[in-house]
This record gives C-alpha cells, sequence and structure tokens, in this order.
C-alpha cells in the first residue's frame, strides 16, 4: 500500500552516488524516496518543505556536513528519523552522530547490504551499529566506567561549527551571513570569538582545524 512507505529525504554532493542508492531504496516495496539534496542545507530545506520521515544523510557535504544537517533537522522536525552516511568507519565521526540525533551510522562502503536494514531499524525506532562501531560504543562505555568520566562536547558550539566550516570553504563574512541569515557584524563577532576560544590567528588555523574535526575535506 502506497501510503506505507516510508518517505526518504537523500542528500550526498554526488549524483551518481545518489542514483545509485536511489536505485537500491525505490526498488523496495516498502522504501520511497521523495526528495534529493546535494548538500546539507539544501537537505534542512527539503527536510522543511517536504513531508519526509527518514533522512539519509552523507556525513562530508559542501556548506553544512551531514552531522550539521542531522542537528538542524532534529531540532526543527524532531519526528524524521536520520541515518548518516559516511566513507570512514571512525569513531570520532560516529559519536558526533549519535549525538546530533541520528539513528544510524553506515558505511558507504558496504551501503548495498546495510542500508536497507537500517532504515527499517531506524523506522521501527532503534538504533543501527555496524560491527565497529558496536565495539567503539563498548570500549568508550568501559573506558568511562573506569574513568568515571564522560565524553566531553565539542569546544565549540554547533553555530561555530557551522561558520568554521563555511569560512573553511572560502565563504567571505557576506556570504556566510546570507547562508545562515545573520548579519555580517555577527559573524565577524562569531569568527572573533572561535579564533580566541581555539588559539589560533587566521583562516589557515581555522582551514586546518576544519580539516582536522571533519568539517570539510582536504
Amino acid at each position: 500500500m502506497e501510503s506505507a512507505k516510508t518517505r526518504i529525504l537523500l542528500a550526498d554532493d554526488h549524483a551518481l552516488v545518489r542514483r545509485g542508492l536511489r536505485l537500491i531504496l525505490d526498488a523496495e516495496p516498502d522504501l520511497m524516496v521523495v526528495a534529493e539534496a546535494s548538500d546539507g542545507a539544501e537537505a534542512v530545506e527539503a527536510a522543511r518543505s517536504e513531508t519526509i520521515d527518514l533522512a539519509i544523510l552523507d556525513i562530508a557535504m559542501p556548506r553544512m556536513t551531514g552531522i550539521q544537517a542531522a542537528r538542524e533537522i532534529s531540532r526543527r522536525a524532531p519526528g524524521i528519523r536520520i541515518l548518516i552516511l559516511s566513507m570512514y568507519d571512525n569513531e570520532q565521526y560516529f559519536f558526533e552522530a549519535l549525538k546530533a540525533g541520528a539513528s544510524g551510522y553506515v558505511l558507504k562502503s558496504v551501503a548495498d547490504q546495510d542500508l536497507l536494514e537500517a532504515c527499517r531499524a531506524a523506522m521501527r525506532g532503534e538504533p543501527f551499529l555496524y560491527p565497529g562501531a558496536v565495539t567503539a560504543l563498548i570500549r568508550d562505555y568501559l573506558q568511562r566506567a573506569r574513568q568515571g568520566e564522560r565524553v566531553p562536547d565539542s569546544i565549540l558550539t554547533p553555530r561555530e561549527e557551522e561558520i568554521v566550516k563555511l569560512i573553511a570553504e572560502g565563504n567571505s563574512a557576506k556570504e556566510i551571513a546570507e547562508t545562515l541569515y545573520i548579519s555580517a557584524k555577527t559573524v565577524d563577532r562569531h569568527r572573533a570569538n572561535i579564533l580566541q576560544k581555539l588559539g589560533m590567528r587566521d583562516r589557515l588555523d581555522l582551514t586546518r582545524y576544519a580539516i582536522r574535526a571533519g568539517l570539510v575535506e582536504p
């Protein structure tokens, strides 16, 4: 029955990847891609304008990463389930994805095997974890239990991360202001705060930080 299908938003900056994933998803009787996006900001917009049940977001996209888009979608539309797609079997990205509200983290290298299962798990309200992620979670839990501490949050706020990403991608203060719907003066204030927080001097330092933090691809 058409109405029982899970309506999916698919966001990846590579059209070929989107096409391949769409073929896998649309071939299933219970899944249907109803919207596509080529960057994180487009994904947030699509999640607002379309009726979406599940957003599948690539982690590394221009303008806004999948993690940043996940945070924004979770905030604006908490009913939408989220999966993060990644090329990286990376513990930090995995934990960031969970913190951003994602219910699963799917490796692109095995998406043809894992993606369908992950979609259905997310819609049942269950987490989807690939084997390496399960190991990371257990190791993290045991380590925190031993040390009696919790994993520290990122030093930057989500808004500051957005600004660092856009600076690293070469955007001017005016362009950043337009993208984020804030004033150029606010962008400058954020930039000064970020430099102070990180103990950095200029755009080059921020770009290096953005690459290390996984906000942009090298």
